[in-house]
C-alpha cells in the first residue's frame, strides 16, 4: 500500500525536523516547505493527502496558501490543519474561514497532533 502524503509547511527549521520524524516514524511520507510560494508549488504537483499549514511564513503567508487551494475545484478536497502561534480568537476564524480544517495552536501535543492526523486520512 502506498504511503500517505503529509505537506508539512513551516519556516521553523527544528519544529518541521521533529514533526518530519514523528510521523515518518507513523509511516507517512512527510514533503516539506519552507514558504508559502514552495508550498502552493508543491501543493500542486504532489496533490498531498493533508496539508499541515503554518500562517506565519516567507512569501506568501499560510491563510493565502490555505485560500487558494480551498478555492480551487482541484484541491479543495485535501484536508488543512493550520499550526500556528496566532492564538487570538480573530486569528482562529480568519483561519476558518480561509478554509482550514482545523486550527492548532503551538506550542501542541505531537500524539494530539497525529490522532488529528489519522482522523483525516483514515475517513
Amino acid at each position: 500500500m502506498e504511503k500517505k502524503k503529509i505537506l508539512l509547511v513551516d519556516d521553523e527549521v527544528d519544529l518541521v525536523k521533529t514533526i518530519q520524524f514523528s510521523l515518518e516514524l507513523e509511516g507517512y511520507k512527510v514533503l516539506v516547505s519552507y514558504n508559502g510560494e514552495d508550498a502552493l508549488a508543491q501543493a500542486r504537483k504532489e496533490n498531498p493527502d493533508l496539508i499541515l499549514l503554518d500562517l506565519m511564513l516567507p512569501k506568501l503567508d499560510g491563510y493565502k496558501v490555505c485560500r487558494l487551494l480551498k478555492f480551487d475545484e482541484q484541491y479543495k478536497h485535501i484536508p488543512i490543519l493550520m499550526l500556528t502561534a496566532k492564538t487570538q480568537q480573530k486569528d482562529r476564524l480568519l483561519g476558518m474561514e480561509t478554509g482550514a480544517d482545523e486550527y492548532i495552536t503551538k506550542p501542541f501535543d505531537m500524539e494530539e497532533l497525529t490522532e488529528k492526523i489519522k482522523k483525516y486520512l483514515n475517513k
